[in-house]
Formats: C-alpha cells, sequence, structure tokens
C-alpha cells in the first residue's frame, strides 16, 4: 500500500482514472493529491463514510476533486 500522498490519491481513483492522472506531471498529481487531502479532511460526511469504510471515502473524495475540474 502506498505511504506518500500521491500514491494513496491514485490508489483511490477508479483504474481509468489512474492511468490518466498517473501520466501527467508529478508536480500536477502532488496538487490533485493536496487536494483530495483538503476534502478528506473537510467534509463531515466523508468522516461518516470513513468510519464506515476508509477506501470508499477515500475514492469518493478522490472523484469529487476530480470532478470539479481541478484535474
Amino acid at each position: 500500500m502506498p505511504t506518500d500522498a500521491v500514491g494513496r490519491f491514485l490508489a483511490a481513483l477508479a483504474p481509468e482514472k489512474q492511468e490518466v492522472v498517473g501520466a501527467r506531471p508529478r508536480e500536477e498529481q502532488e496538487r490533485l493529491a493536496a487536494a483530495w487531502e483538503r476534502e478528506l479532511e473537510a467534509d463531515d460526511e466523508l468522516d461518516t463514510l470513513d468510519e464506515l469504510s476508509p477506501p470508499a471515502a477515500e475514492a469518493e473524495a478522490a472523484r469529487r476533486v476530480l470532478d470539479r475540474g481541478i484535474d
């Protein structure tokens, strides 16, 4: 299991998104991973989901980051 923010972010993405984001420059991957971490920290709904299923919360936060057009 990845331990750095980018690796964890990429692991939380759907497989087809992993390839797209993984092909981008490292700086952009780091920016997206930072946005993902902020999403996980800031959203109370994700806290509840995280208690039930941490991987589901991480995947939902990753989806939100990409859906907002941050990608």
